[in-house]
């Protein structure tokens, strides 16, 4: 593909490399004193309900509107603290046996940390649950991840996050624990980890012990959103980096092992603002942003020139389920799931 965007680079300054330390050691541990639980089993007590085409003020101008939304309840949507970013689903992991999105969120707030959580929402009941990422400890606490989380997907059990500066980091949802059933309350809502014999979340139920990393080789290229291309015979793990006034940012495939660390193929997309980018058979889907109250644009490349299609405001990561593309809007009052042909 050439000519404006997706034009091949250099593969080699995207590399990859493994350094799991003593990630697994501390998810292990926790896992082995917590007990794991599943995501269809979360999902079967959801505390949140969003809401069929809710939010309706997050599509702006676009027309035709999307084929369906969701819109997170009225707590998520007002909150100042939390923004959702990533966005992947069931059939992207291929293990999880209902219809589900996850969805990630970063903490904002100047003063504190909360750290990323993640939401696994139903499309059929619409019920949600927010779990709260963390780093476990090998002395059995753990701590919360403070990065954007701007993106993720899920291959199998282990769900990708990217961590901008760094690379990516990896969750095996095998290790979705419920801190119900190491105790009978959720501790102190304003802590996290271990104190005095207790767990604590910040009042959340569930946590995810981060288990693998992936860090950047060298510095410079920046891991913004992640997605999975299903499409083609060989699964590939997608991802790239915002670039705010440049068209300098790049796009990444690689294999699912990330085997030898560098991408497949890599391109500059020529494009400021890209929230978001998945490939799917012969074309690159590109989610632009516009800010918190412009329409941003789909940019769908199938040869020299793009196709600009209408998209809602404030669009993020991207991933393909049912036959549609997916995306994810991040502005109070406009947070929604939706969909729209490929």
């Amino acid at each position: 593909m050439a000519g404006t965007g997706m034009v091949p680079t250099d593969k080699a300054a995207f590399a990859l490399s493994r350094e799991t330390g003593d990630l697994a050691e501390g998810a292990a541990k926790l896992a082995s004193e917590i007990g794991a639980t599943s995501v269809e089993a979360v999902l079967a007590q959801a505390n949140r309900t969003g809401r069929r085409k809710g939010a309706a003020t997050a599509m702006g101008s676009m027309r035709p509107r999307p084929a369906e939304w969701y819109a997170f309840d009225d707590r998520d949507q007002d909150t100042a603290d939390w923004y959702p970013q990533g966005l992947t689903g069931s059939e992207d992991s291929g293990n999880i046996g209902i219809p589900a999105f996850l969805v990630s969120w970063y903490f904002k707030p100047e003063a504190g940390e909360r750290g990323i959580r993640v939401s696994f929402l139903s499309p059929k009941s619409l019920k949600y649950q927010h779990a709260l990422l963390v780093q476990a400890k090998p002395d059995g606490s753990y701590g919360p991840i403070n990065i954007h989380a701007g993106g993720i997907a899920c291959y199998g059990d282990l769900l990708y996050v990217a961590d901008t500066t760094r690379g990516l980091r990896v969750f095996d949802l095998n290790n979705l624990l419920d801190l119900r059933t190491a105790q009978n309350d959720l501790g102190d809502g304003k802590r996290v980890g271990r104190h005095g014999g207790r767990l604590h979340a910040f009042g959340y139920r569930y946590i995810v012990p981060q288990t693998d990393a992936w860090t950047v080789a060298q510095e410079g290229p920046r891991f913004s959103f992640v997605s999975i291309d299903r499409s083609g015979d060989t699964p590939r793990l997608i991802t790239g980096q915002y670039e705010e006034t440049r068209p300098d940012g790049w796009v990444g495939r690689w294999n699912l092992d990330l085997e030898g660390g560098e991408p497949v193929d890599a391109f500059v997309m020529g494009h400021p603002k890209i929230q978001g980018a998945t490939s799917y058979r012969d074309a690159w889907y590109l989610s632009q942003s516009a800010g918190a109250s412009a329409n941003g644009k789909l940019l769908v490349h199938k040869g020299e020139e793009p196709e600009v299609r209408p998209f809602p405001i404030g669009p993020e990561d991207l991933t393909v389920q049912d036959g549609k593309l997916w995306s994810v809007t991040e502005f109070r009052n406009k947070r929604t799931i939706f969909a729209v042909s490929l």
